[in-house]
C-alpha cells in the first residue's frame, strides 16, 4: 500500500523532515499554519485559542501511551462525534490503524533521541480512490494549555489530536469537521465500502427473522475487520445531542467497538448449554452518558455470565462510555447502522475474494444531446440517458454485486467552508449480451439504488447471469461534478465505460460497408421442446447470429421450457439478410443441434411478436425435436435509436 501512497499538496514526508533535520528547526506547515484560517471558515466560535506544541504544554509528549485503545478519544469544542465514533472503531483495529499512521514507531517521541525530532508528522487517508499523505507540524490548537478538540484521557497522549488536525487538513479547516458523517470517515480510514442500513424503516425490532439475518451480517463485517458505527435519529433540532430516558442520546454518533454471541450460565452446563445471546458493544465519543437498561454496567443481567466471560468481554462498572446491549434492544433504540466492508480482493485470503472494478468519469453540461452528460434521473426521461453509462457483466448464475457510487467535494479552499454534496443515486439496467454502444431506448429497469446529497450511495443485490447497464446521476439535470465508481463482484465484470453512440467511421468503412441499421433480437423462451433420447431431457441454450456476429445466451439445465430473456443488438451492413435464432442442447463432450428459425428484417416493422415453429435440423440419433421459439424483433433505421 505504501508504494501507491501520493503526497497530499505536493508535501513529501520525507524530504521535509530531512530538510528540518539538516537545519535543527522544528517544522511549521505554511500550507495549514497555525492562525485562525486553519480553524475556522465562518464565524471563529472559539476565542484566545493558542497554537503550542506538545512539550509546551505537556511533559514527556507521546503518540500511545499504554498502546492504542477506543478510551483513547473523547470530543472537543467541534461537532464532530461523527469523526472521533469513527476513531474509536479505528483504534481496535491494529492492522487498520498502522495504515492511517504508518511508520508510527518512528514518528513517537523518544526523550533519549531528541535529535531525531523535527516537529513533523505523516497520515494516510483514502481519498477519492487513492492514498494520500498528509503532512502536519505539531502545533496544535489550546486554551489554558488544554487541547480544545480531540484529546486523550491522558494529557501526553496526543495520536488522535495529530490524526485530528490531518483530517482538518484534509476538509480545509477544523470547523470544517462539525456535523459530518461517520460513512465518510470509515471510508477514509480503509478504503472500505459502506453501506448504510436504516433499522427502524426495516421494521428490524419487531422481525426477529429480519433482525437475526441483521445481526450474522453485522457479526460478519466485524469478524473480517470491518468498522461500525450507529446511531438514533433526531427528528428536531431540539432532539440534537438530547439525552432520552434510556441514557442514550439522539443525533449522535457511536462507534461499535465490539459484537458477540455471549454464552449464558454458568461452568460445565453453560459449556454445554446451546443458549448464547446476540450482543452489541458500543461507545460514546465523549466518554461518559450510557446506556442504563438490561445488560449496562452494573446491571444484574451480568449475574447470569460467568465471571471468565465477563472478563473475556471486558465488562467494567465504570461511565467509560462503553457498554453493551442486547441486539433486540439495539434494534428498539437505534434508528441507523453504518457498516464499512473491508473488500477482500486478495488470492491470498481464505475469505470471499471479489472482484473490483474502479471507474473515475464526471457529469458534464454540453448544449450537444449527444455529448451532454448530465442528465438527471430517471424522472427526466427525454434526457436521463444523456448521464455517463457503464456495462458489466455478470457471469455466474446469480452474483451478488456490490455498487458505490462516490461524488468527489467541490470545495477546494477554506474559504469555499463545507463542501455542499449534490443529490445522487443510479439505475441498474438489463441489456444485451454484446452491447458495446450507448443505450438511446430505455431497457427494462432491474433495480436502481436510493437518491440522497450524501458523499456516497451504496447497493448491494443479487443479480443473474447476463450484463447490466448502471448509469450514475445526479437527481436533477444540470449540475456537474466527478464521480467514482466501485462495483464488487464474485468473478471479473469486464466494467468499462460506454463511450460510443455507434460503430466508429473509418477509411475502410466506404470499401466494407457501413452499418445501415441496428437491430435488438430478444429471445423469451423456448417452449414444449421434446427431446426422446435416453436420458429424456435437455440441457437448452439460444444462439443468435447475425452477419458473423454471434450471441450466446447461459445453459438452462434440465428443461423442455426455458425462459431465456436473452438480449442481442446487431448493427447490420446488410439488412436483407436473415438473422438466425438456433437451439442448441449442451453436452459435455459435443452439443447437439435442436433446430433454428431464420428471420427476415422488414426495416418499416420497429416491433414484431414472433412465435414460430422450430425446424428440425438436429443429429437424427438424438431424437425427435420440435417446439416453438417466442422472440421480440426489434429494428430501427437509426443507428442511435437503441
Amino acid at each position: 500500500m505504501l508504494s501507491s501512497v501520493k503526497p497530499f499538496g505536493e508535501q513529501k514526508f520525507q524530504t521535509l523532515k530531512k530538510e528540518c533535520l539538516s537545519k535543527k528547526l522544528l517544522f511549521e506547515d505554511p500550507t495549514f499554519p497555525a492562525n485562525d484560517d486553519s480553524l475556522f471558515y465562518k464565524t471563529q466560535r472559539v476565542q484566545g485559542v493558542q497554537w503550542k506544541r506538545p512539550k509546551e504544554f505537556c511533559s514527556d509528549p507521546h503518540l500511545f501511551v499504554d498502546g492504542i485503545s477506543s478510551h483513547d478519544l473523547h470530543q472537543g469544542q467541534v461537532g464532530n462525534c461523527w469523526f472521533v465514533a469513527a476513531c474509536s472503531s479505528l483504534a481496535s483495529r491494529e492492522q487498520l490503524w498502522q495504515k492511517v499512521i504508518p511508520e508510527w514507531k518512528e514518528q513517537e517521541w523518544y526523550a533519549d533521541r531528541p535529535q531525531n525530532y523535527a516537529g513533523i508528522f505523516h497520515f494516510h487517508f483514502w481519498k477519492f480512490g487513492e492514498w494520500v499523505d498528509v503532512v502536519i507540524d505539531d502545533r496544535l490548537p489550546t486554551i489554558n494549555n488544554e487541547l480544545i478538540y480531540c484529546h486523550s484521557n491522558e494529557k501526553n497522549e496526543l495520536w488522535c489530536a495529530l490524526v485530528e488536525k490531518a483530517y482538518a487538513k484534509l476538509a480545509g479547516c477544523y470547523e470544517a469537521l462539525d456535523g459530518g458523517n461517520t460513512a465518510d470517515a470509515l471510508v477514509d480510514f480503509t478504503g472500505g465500502v459502506s453501506e448504510p442500513t436504516d433499522i427502524s424503516e426495516g421494521h428490524f425490532s419487531t422481525d426477529a427473522e429480519k433482525r437475526n439475518d441483521l445481526f450474522e451480517r453485522v457479526l460478519k463485517v466485524h469478524n473480517r475487520g470491518g468498522l461500525i458505527s450507529c446511531s438514533i435519529r433526531a427528528t428536531a433540532a431540539s432532539d440534537m445531542e438530547a439525552r432520552m430516558a434510556c441514557g442514550l442520546v439522539k443525533g449522535h454518533a457511536y462507534a461499535v467497538t465490539d459484537v458477540r454471541k455471549v454464552r449464558l450460565g454458568h461452568g460445565l452446563l453453560a459449556f454445554f448449554k446451546s443458549e448464547k445471546l446476540d450482543m452489541i458493544r458500543m461507545r460514546n465519543p465523549w466518554g461518559e452518558r450510557e446506556w442504563n437498561g438490561a445488560w449496562s454496567d452494573s446491571s444484574e443481567e451480568w449475574q447470569k455470565v460467568s465471571k471468565s466471560e465477563r472478563e473475556k468481554l471486558g465488562v467494567t462498572v465504570q461511565d467509560d462510555g462503553e457498554f453493551w446491549m442486547t441486539f433486540e434492544d439495539f434494534c428498539k433504540y437505534y434508528t441507523d447502522i453504518i457498516m464499512c466492508r473491508l473488500i477482500n480482493t486478495s488470492y491470498l485470503s481464505i475469505h470471499k475474494t471479489w472482484e473490483e472494478a474502479v471507474l473515475r468519469s464526471s457529469w458534464v453540461k454540453h448544449e450537444d444531446p449527444l455529448q451532454n452528460r448530465c442528465g438527471g434521473c430517471l424522472n427526466y426521461k427525454t434526457t436521463y440517458l444523456q448521464n455517463p453509462q457503464f456495462v458489466f457483466d455478470v457471469k455466474k448464475p446469480e452474483d451478488e454485486v456490490l455498487v458505490c457510487l462516490q461524488q468527489k467535494t467541490k470545495r477546494t479552499t477554506r474559504q469555499d467552508g463545507k463542501a455542499e454534496n449534490l443529490a445522487i443515486g443510479f439505475e441498474i439496467h438489463q441489456v444485451e449480451l454484446n452491447r458495446k454502444f450507448r443505450m438511446h431506448t430505455l431497457q427494462p429497469k432491474v433495480v436502481s439504488s436510493i437518491y440522497i446529497n450524501s458523499r456516497s450511495v451504496f447497493l448491494r443485490v443479487d443479480l443473474k447471469e447476463g450484463r447490466y447497464l448502471i448509469i450514475p446521476t445526479t437527481f436533477d439535470p444540470g449540475h456537474t461534478g466527478e464521480f467514482l465508481l466501485r462495483v464488487f463482484t464474485d468473478e471479473p465484470s469486464n466494467c468499462c465505460e460506454l463511450i460510443l453512440d455507434e460503430p466508429t467511421r473509418t477509411c475502410w468503412s466506404g470499401m466494407c460497408g457501413y452499418p445501415q441499421l441496428v437491430s435488438q433480437v430478444h429471445v423469451v423462451s423456448a417452449l414444449g421442446l421434446k427431446k426422446q433420447d435416453s436420458n429424456g431431457g435437455a440441457d437448452p441454450y439460444v444462439i443468435i447470429c447475425c452477419e458473423g456476429n454471434k450471441v450466446q445466451s447461459p445453459v438452462i439445465k434440465d428443461c423442455l421450457d426455458p425462459k431465456f430473456n436473452v438480449k442481442g443488438v446487431f448493427y447490420r451492413k446488410k439488412p436483407g439478410q436473415p438473422i438466425v435464432v438456433q437451439v442448441w442442447n449442451h453436452n459435455v463432450i459435443k452439443d447437439e443441434f435442436m433446430g433454428q428459425v431464420v428471420l427476415s428484417a422488414d426495416p418499416n416493422n420497429l416491433q414484431t411478436q414472433h412465435s414460430l415453429e422450430l425446424q428440425d435440423k438436429g443429429n437424427k440419433k438424438s431424437g425427435t425435436i420440435s417446439g416453438t421459439v417466442n422472440l421480440i424483433l426489434l429494428t430501427s433505421q437509426s443507428l442511435t435509436g437503441i
